[in-house]
This record gives C-alpha cells, sequence and structure tokens, in this order.
C-alpha cells in the first residue's frame, strides 16, 4: 500500500505552520549593509590614493622596511649575516 499526501504551501505559510521566526527583515537589513559596504569597495578601488592607502598603510616606509627585512632573511639564507662586518 502506497499512500501521497501533497501539502501545497508557501514558505511563510510552512514556517508560521512550523513556528520558525521570519528571518525576512534581518536578511533585508544583513543585504543592505553588505550592498553599502560593496559599493564602498567599488569607491576605493576607482580611487587609486584610496587604494595605496588601504594595502601600504605606511607608504614609502612600509615598503623601505619590507626591502630591509627581505635583505636581512637573504642575507640569513646565505649565511652572510653581520658576522664579519
Amino acid at each position: 500500500m502506497k499512500i501521497n499526501i501533497d501539502i501545497d504551501l508557501s514558505p511563510k505559510e510552512a514556517r508560521e505552520m512550523l513556528g520558525l521566526p521570519d528571518l525576512e527583515p534581518l536578511q533585508k537589513a544583513t543585504m543592505k549593509k553588505i550592498q553599502e559596504k560593496i559599493n564602498q569597495g567599488v569607491e576605493e578601488m576607482s580611487d587609486p590614493e584610496l587604494l595605496l592607502k588601504r594595502y601600504m598603510p605606511l607608504g614609502i616606509q612600509g615598503i623601505e622596511q619590507f626591502q630591509q627585512f627581505m635583505s636581512m632573511a637573504a642575507k640569513a639564507a646565505t649565511g652572510k649575516g653581520n658576522k664579519d662586518e
């Protein structure tokens, strides 16, 4: 014996029947904030100065520090440290 039951409910009706909360207002608020962040990111990508400030907050000083770090790492890797200097 086989019994089939078809229930035609909208998502809202199913949530109400099962006692689940309606998360639509929360979802809309979250999506609005995400959209604002995306728009802000697009604006920053079109402004090279803002983009560089975000990725290199120390500017030229940060580049010099990175170069010093890489130089020290290369010297340490080759064994040419500051022993004899």
